[in-house]
C-alpha cells in the first residue's frame, strides 16, 4: 500500500519512529541502528502489515534493508516482529553475508533466534541472498547513526526499552544497558543498545 514515506521526523527512539507527513504522524517500528536522524526531514521505506487485531508500519532507511525484511517474511516461521528483531540483531550487509556463508553460529546469536528459525533463513534464503547482495549495499546521504539531544539518563532509559521492544526481560535489559554504559558512551543511542546486544 505504501512504498515510501517523505516528511519531518517528530519523534525518534531506538526501535521507534515518528514520521509526520503533511500534518499525519505515522508511527513506525524500525530496526535498531536503523540509521535515522534525531529530527528534520527523512524518506522512510516503508512495509504495512495488516492483521485483524492491528494495522503496523515498519520503516527502513533505504529500500534494499526493506527488501531483505520482506525476504525474511516469506521464511516459514518468520513473522514481522522476528523479522525486526534480526536485522535489529545484524546489519544488512553482516546478515546477507551471514546467510550466504551459512553461519548458523552467527544467526543463533541473535535475540529470539534459535537453531531451527535460523537453519530455515539458511535455507529459505541462500538463493534470495544473492540477488539482494547483487544490488549493492545502502549508501544513502546522512546514513549516520542519530545522535538523540535527550539527556543521557533518558537515552539509557531508551535503550532499554529497545531491548525489552525485541524481546529481553527489563532485568536482563537493564543488566545489558548498565555494562554497555561502562564500555561506550551512552551519548550515541544506537552504539550503546548495539553495545547492549552484544553482550
Amino acid at each position: 500500500m505504501y512504498d515510501y514515506l517523505e516528511g519531518q521526523i517528530a519523534g525518534r527512539t531506538a526501535a521507534r519512529l515518528v514520521l509526520d507527513v503533511g500534518g499525519v504522524g505515522y508511527d513506525l517500528a524500525v530496526p535498531l541502528g536503523a540509521g535515522f536522524e534525531a529530527d528534520g526531514p527523512a524518506k522512510v521505506w516503508t512495509h504495512f502489515v495488516v492483521r485483524d487485531d492491528s494495522h503496523q508500519l515498519f520503516g527502513f532507511r533505504d529500500a534494499a534493508t526493506r527488501d531483505l525484511f520482506r525476504a525474511l517474511l516469506t521464511v516459514n516461521g518468520v513473522g514481522p516482529r522476528v523479522a525486526l528483531g534480526v536485522l535489529s540483531g545484524l546489519p544488512r550487509d553482516e546478515l546477507l553475508a551471514a546467510i550466504l556463508a551459512g553461519d548458523l553460529a552467527r544467526l543463533t546469536a541473535i535475540k529470539g533466534i534459535g537453531k531451527k528459525t535460523a537453519e530455515q533463513i539458511l535455507l529459505d534464503l541462500r538463493d534470495k541472498a544473492r540477488r539482494l547482495a547483487a544490488t549493492g549495499a545502502p549508501g544513502a546521504v546522512g546514513d549516520e547513526i542519530p545522535r538523540p539531544s535527550s539527556s543521557p539518563h533518558a537515552r539509557v532509559e531508551d535503550a532499554i526499552g529497545a531491548l525489552i521492544s525485541i524481546g529481553y526481560s527489563e532485568k536482563d535489559a537493564r543488566k545489558r544497558v548498565d555494562r554497555a554504559s561502562s564500555k561506550v558512551s551512552s551519548e550515541d543511542l544506537e552504539d550503546l543498545v548495539r553495545t547492549a546486544i552484544g553482550g
